[in-house]
């Protein structure tokens, strides 16, 4: 399966419910989407079954615009915190 993405609007929040995998390839796509759906946006990733580097780096730096991300499976969000920045000591 290749990415679907299904779109819902509640209370003023957009979700983009992300179903089958996700590659460097659909970015374009997601990054369409983020700027065509006004803010508070979210991103349900209950259904993604495959991502790469790509997309879990856009994943962090939409995390750090404010984008929530729901239910992300395991592998993916260790994924993300083993590619975040560390922060350096002051």
């Amino acid at each position: 399966m290749t990415l679907k993405i299904e779109a819902t609007s509640r209370a003023g929040t957009t979700t983009l419910r992300l179903i089958g995998r996700v590659e460097a390839e659909h970015l374009a796509e997601v990054q369409a989407l983020v700027r065509a759906y006004p803010s508070p946006l979210v991103f349900d990733l209950s259904d993604v079954t495959l991502v790469d580097i790509a997309f879990v780096r856009f994943l962090i730096a939409c995390e750090s615009d404010g984008i929530e991300i729901l239910h992300s499976p395991p592998y993916v969000s260790e994924w993300m915190d083993r590619e975040r920045p560390t922060p350096t000591p002051t």
